[in-house]
């Protein structure tokens, strides 16, 4: 189902380009399109990048991050922010001065660190930064399993047990809460948990879908949560929606032959067969 409730929801999402087209801005965009979200975009970095890698990233000057958000903040009504790949620590602060300056309803960062091809995508140490400036203002962080461990300074989750724990420190560091998706484990069921304090962990379960195209599938979920909150107003019914909406794409993509490395999900999958 698509969802066309008028006024629409305008989402922003403050991320990298993706030259392949899987990832970033670009699978941002594609998700806020496919759940009946406007999108618009503030580049922070250019990457050169295909389905077999990172080859080169640039970044964009922090100054001209901010005159994109302002450019943005002071005509469009924006009802949820997107944040994804934040390349140096004046980025950072950049964003995080820009949003306590132009607060919105709702914030989702899914702090990019490492792409799924393993490729680093911060240019320098911005683990410390984030925490202090960017996590204050989410109301959502979505970190994989190795942004998790750099997040927390610990070695990477070997079990739940471990993740859910190092979930709670990010907790008690100050985050609102935070999605920790298993995605990447063996086993049937991938199981996510979204941790938030004083209340029980939440537990999304889905099937298991057997594939490796799976690029840009952390930056379609932080943008489907996004484009979804506006109408659910709920955390966990935007995550279970959202969660739903990747797994079709994921399920939708998985006999695609677009390059020759791990490929991208099917964002349209509900609309064009």
């Amino acid at each position: 189902m698509i969802y066309t409730d008028k006024p629409f929801p305008r989402v922003l999402t403050i991320a990298g380009s993706d030259s392949g087209g899987g990832a970033g801005i670009q699978a941002d965009l594609k998700t806020f399109g496919a759940l009946g979200a406007y999108g618009a975009s503030v580049i922070t970095a250019v990457t050169a990048q295909n389905t077999k890698g990172v080859q080169g990233v640039h970044t964009v000057p922090a100054e001209m991050v901010r005159q994109q958000c302002e450019s943005v903040f002071s005509d469009i009504r924006i009802d949820a922010v997107k944040i994804g790949m934040l390349p140096d620590t004046e980025t950072i602060r950049t964003v995080a001065d820009v949003l306590r300056r132009h607060p919105v309803p709702f914030v989702v960062a899914d702090p990019v660190l490492v792409a799924t091809s393993g490729d680093s995508l911060a240019l320098e140490n911005t683990v410390e930064t984030i925490l202090s400036e960017l996590m204050p203002l989410a109301d959502l962080l979505t970190p994989n399993l190795n942004e998790l461990a750099q997040l927390t300074g610990k070695t990477l989750p070997q079990d739940e047990k471990e993740m859910l724990e190092q979930g709670e420190m990010l907790l008690k560091r100050g985050a609102k809460a935070v999605l920790l998706k298993g995605g990447h484990w063996s086993g049937e069921f991938a199981r996510d948990w979204l941790v938030r304090p004083d209340t029980d962990p939440q537990c999304f379960i889905n099937s298991r879908i057997d594939t490796h195209h799976t690029h840009g599938t952390g930056c379609t979920l932080s943008s489907a949560i996004a484009a979804l909150y506006p109408h659910r107003r709920q955390l966990p019914l935007a995550v279970a929606a959202a969660k739903s909406y990747l797994h079709g794409a994921i399920d939708a993509g998985r006999s695609w032959r677009l390059g020759e490395g791990a490929g991208p999900v099917a964002h349209f999958w509900r609309t064009v067969r």
